[in-house]
């Protein structure tokens, strides 16, 4: 069971990584994100909850394993919760918008800007998961309103 629990946390061991874990674990749930795009818009969002909401309790054992607040060998949390930067946004399955919302979420994650540093706080294992959903839906915000904007410029046709 520990060992399972830490391939999942560890994001396949991406997260054992001694440079960017976090950026490198990451990148699983571009592929995820992928997938779920190729669904309705109800079943991407039942299914990130349903992924975001199991998380917390692998990231909180993950964490008392490796006896250290908020791991960075833990990545569970980074690969279930870039999804959300992409929800529902059509436009994503095109690789350029897809590594442009990457970049956004990971620029969140990193920089920790207010709401995302004060979730962190948040006990029982939550706070693992919370920054990182925080993070991911203003980069789904800055995503949104891009491609909106792009939009409205293209000429109709």
């Amino acid at each position: 069971m520990h060992e399972t629990l830490m391939v999942l946390a560890t994001g396949l061991g991406l997260g054992l990584s001694p440079w960017a874990s976090g950026t490198l674990g990451s990148l699983l749930g571009v592929p995820l994100a992928w997938w779920l795009l190729g669904r309705a818009r109800r079943v991407q969002a039942a299914m990130t909850l349903a992924l975001l909401l199991a998380a917390v309790p692998l990231c909180h054992l993950a964490e008392q394993a490796l006896a250290a607040k908020d791991d960075g060998r833990i990545v569970l949390d980074e690969i279930v919760a870039f999804p959300v930067a992409v929800l529902g946004l059509a436009a994503a399955r095109q690789p350029a918008v897809m590594a442009t919302a990457f970049v956004a979420y990971r620029v969140f994650d990193a920089a920790k800007p207010p709401p995302v540093s004060l979730a962190e706080a948040v006990p029982g294992g939550g706070g693992i998961v919370l920054d990182d959903l925080i993070a991911a839906a203003m980069a789904w915000l800055v995503m949104a309103g891009g491609l909106a904007l792009w939009r409205r410029r293209q000429p109709s046709s």
